[in-house]
């Protein structure tokens, strides 16, 4: 149960509306048993009545009260179901966002030993699964603990060990039966969670793979993974169906027994009367319509065992210190920026060769640096160092004179652009996608980006901004989502720019027209440049060649074609 207590803090922010739809739901309980109650000793009270005393007994009071008790149920459900559903999704909105924020704080090592898959899952379907805690535990408990005080209440006014006995029948069901059925379930509700989840990731990894199964003729055995990991998730919710069922009956023979000894007991007499007459229907349906308030809460612990499993996965993730700390005080920094990193060593933590080793590199501001090598040499790893995605194990890095580590979040992703070698594009508008790197930019700046860019054809798409993009929408090619990148650097605009094969996948002709773009918008600013491709490097004002960690040569183009190193043979390969 502690598993819950964090989640449980996220209530607080919105009380008023939880408050209100408990209220609402009290109310509506309140106002079914009124009218099941007041219908019965009505028309049991009329029968005895009978014509002779149609000009004594008050008919038109108690039909009163059967309409305004029905109206108000009417009325008190609508708004429950819209103030209590409304108050848990905005506590589900919450929940997101404090979950991925916990998220975004993890540094890559941190989340790599979750697939994607499995982080979806938990993001989305066990958060989901979180929703029940409200709806369908806490608001139900606390609406029968509420009825069976006023009921009892209430009918000691006429007579105290009937409603006594009818109240301390309830209080033992609603004691006893939660505790129980949430031992019974514990079980099946763990197993659901569990396989759903597993369930769900394997569909995915077979849908994504289908076409590769195939053709190695794999599919088959596949399939039969799947199903037989939900046939035991349907196994599991089986059990479970079964102790919701057991838990109904039992509540329905509680109710039964109840309501048989309360006629019994009421028919020697309801309070100073001997003859109770139309009291024995008032006592037998309030009895009945006061059970009925325990119905959600007979197997209200059923779903909680499944709602403690998903709040478990959940805070195995969030529940991590984040293994990078940003302080909070703003930086000031002068213009430009100056990059200075010093015996740099690094390396990931379950690779135990080493990825930089003591690497040492100095720019000065608007410097323009290209970084060649064979894959694996460290090329990436280094932008990733520089942005504080990963953490060196030795060395300093600085910025302008300033330690990276003592850079707030905000400051420092301010001023670095970045385009990475994996563009993602979201399944949203295309402004949307572009306003990621400048939510301020207007329209205008916009469109003048993807034509910066080459990208012309989708701002004078129909749509325009507002093309829907992604899933559902208009898909890129690998050109057109590099070049996306390149138009949101455009729009960041950072003093730093980290480029990370920013023309791969592209055609010479546009190749040629980004790499002039490049040196055109970063005049005046620090770049890095890391590629496999040796066009324009002839404009760079320092080239950096790679290998196992460190740098093995430096120098502008002039000098290493003259050195004839490793510069020089690269480029003989590309001539050939």
């Amino acid at each position: 149960m502690r598993h819950l207590l964090p989640f449980l803090r996220l209530f607080g922010r919105h009380p008023w509306r939880l408050g209100l739809g408990v209220l609402l739901a009290i109310a509506t309980l309140l106002a079914s048993i009124g009218l099941l109650t007041l219908s019965g000793w009505f028309l049991a009270a009329s029968s005895l009545a009978g014509v002779a005393g149609l000009y004594t007994f008050n008919y038109m009071l108690p039909a009163a009260g059967v309409r305004g008790a029905a109206i108000t149920r009417t009325a008190a459900r609508y708004f429950e179901r819209l103030v209590s559903h409304d108050a848990t999704f905005r506590v589900l909105q919450h929940l997101r966002v404090f979950t991925f924020g916990k998220l975004m704080a993890l540094a890559p090592e941190q989340l790599a030993r979750f697939r994607q898959g499995e982080l979806l899952n938990r993001f989305v379907s066990d958060v989901d699964t979180l929703d029940h805690l409200y709806l369908r535990v806490i608001s139900p408990l606390i609406g029968a603990a509420v009825v069976i005080v006023v009921v009892t209440c209430g009918l000691a006014l006429l007579d105290l060990p009937l409603a006594l006995l009818l109240g301390g029948i309830m209080l033992l069901t609603l004691l006893a039966m939660p505790p129980l059925f949430w031992r019974l379930g514990t079980s099946a509700g763990q197993r659901i969670s569990r396989h759903q989840a597993s369930w769900r990731l394997q569909l995915t990894r077979w849908i994504t793979g289908l076409a590769e199964l195939q053709i190695y003729g794999a599919a088959r055995l596949w399939r039969q993974r799947l199903d037989g990991e939900e046939h035991i998730w349907q196994q599991a919710q089986q059990w479970q169906h079964r102790l919701q069922a057991l838990a109904q009956s039992l509540l329905m023979l509680i109710s039964g027994a109840t309501v048989t000894l309360l006629l019994w007991v009421s028919a020697a007499g309801v309070g100073t009367s001997s003859t109770p007459g139309a009291l024995i229907a008032l006592f037998v349906f309030c009895g009945l319509a006061a059970f009925e308030a325990l119905a959600p809460v007979a197997g209200a612990f059923l779903p909680l065992a499944q709602v403690t499993h998903a709040a478990q996965r959940v805070q195995e993730i969030i529940e991590q210190p984040p293994a990078i700390l940003f302080p909070s005080a703003p930086v000031t920094a002068g213009a430009g920026i100056q990059l200075q990193l010093a015996n740099i060593g690094f390396s990931y933590p379950q690779r135990p060769e080493p990825v930089l080793t003591d690497f040492s590199l100095t720019l000065q501001p608007g410097e323009h640096l290209a970084l060649l090598g064979p894959t694996g040499c460290g090329k990436s790893s280094l932008l990733a160092l520089i942005t504080r995605g990963r953490e060196a194990q030795q060395g300093s890095i600085t910025l302008n004179g300033i330690d990276l580590k003592a850079w707030d979040e905000a400051s420092l992703r301010q001023r670095i652009s970045v385009v990475t070698q994996r563009v993602h594009l979201f399944s949203q508008t295309l402004r949307d996608n572009l306003r990621l790197a400048q939510p301020a930019a207007s329209d205008e700046q916009l469109v003048a980006a993807l034509h910066q860019v080459g990208l012309a054809h989708l701002a004078d798409h129909p749509d325009g901004l507002n093309a829907w993009m992604g899933d559902g929408g208009r898909p890129l090619s690998g050109g057109e989502l590099r070049r996306l990148a390149i138009a949101r650097a455009l729009l960041h605009n950072g003093d730093l720019w980290l480029l990370d094969e920013p023309t791969e996948g592209l055609d010479a002709s546009t190749e040629q027209q980004i790499l002039r773009l490049l040196q055109e918008v970063s005049r005046g600013k620090t770049l890095i440049m890391v590629t496999h491709r040796l066009s324009g490097l002839e404009k760079m004002d320092r080239i950096c060649v790679m290998d196992q960690g460190r740098i093995v040569e430096s120098g502008s183009h002039d000098e290493l074609i003259s050195k004839a190193g490793r510069y020089w043979r690269f480029r003989q390969r590309f001539a050939l």
